[in-house]
């Protein structure tokens, strides 16, 4: 089951990257569009620190890293694509570590600063998360491995280095997961990214 919801969720990823990019495509043509943005597509490779309580209730922090995927097709809307991966390998010095891999999509809102070489973004991401290697207490005991939804919200600042290249100043959000922790099984986290932009 955890394979075929892995599956469906990269197949729907590709395809929207695919149909937006036409969609911009098609608007950098026409001489009438109402927006042409200034790449098709844009993949951002950043660090990544959360501060989580994914196990057992408890706050620490994560590290690890993300890949995301972004396609801009009118007056400022894109969708973007987010795989991240993060560990911590002895929680609060408990002997329990945990990875985090997560994989959310969904809009994003970008506003280009007029004669400026920056811009700001919001977005509403949706998706999976998957946790492993780590304890997670359920009804009926404990299991290494887990699988939850997953949300994200937040937004960041890119600053352009070149045509084709950007810094990833700031990207700050707020992930909700649901993972079995002997109480609520609910995490919220606070995730902060910082890396680079590639434009095409």
């Amino acid at each position: 089951m955890r394979i075929y919801l892995h599956q469906t969720l990269f197949i729907a990823v590709a395809i929207w990257l695919v149909a937006t990019s036409g969609l911009s495509a098609q608007a950098a043509k026409e001489p009438n569009a109402p927006f042409a943005p200034p790449s098709r597509l844009e993949v951002a490779v950043t660090y990544s620190a959360t501060r989580s309580d994914v196990v057992g209730g408890s706050s620490f922090w994560m590290q690890g890293g993300a890949v995301q995927a972004h396609s801009q097709f009118y007056r400022g809307w894109g969708v973007v694509a987010d795989v991240a991966g993060l560990h911590e390998g002895n929680i609060q010095s408990s002997g329990v570590g945990v990875d985090v891999v997560t994989a959310t999509f969904g809009p994003r809102y970008t506003w280009h600063a007029s004669h400026a070489r920056s811009a700001f973004y919001g977005q509403a991401l949706l998706g999976i998360a998957n946790g492993f290697h780590s304890d997670f207490p359920t009804s009926s005991g404990t299991v290494s491995s887990s699988q939850s939804l997953a949300f994200k919200l937040g937004g960041g600042f890119n600053i352009d280095l070149t045509p084709h290249i950007g810094l990833r100043a700031i990207e700050a959000n707020w992930l909700r997961t649901q993972f079995p922790n002997s109480s609520t099984n609910v995490q919220d986290s606070s995730q902060f990214d910082t890396g680079f932009v590639l434009r095409f």
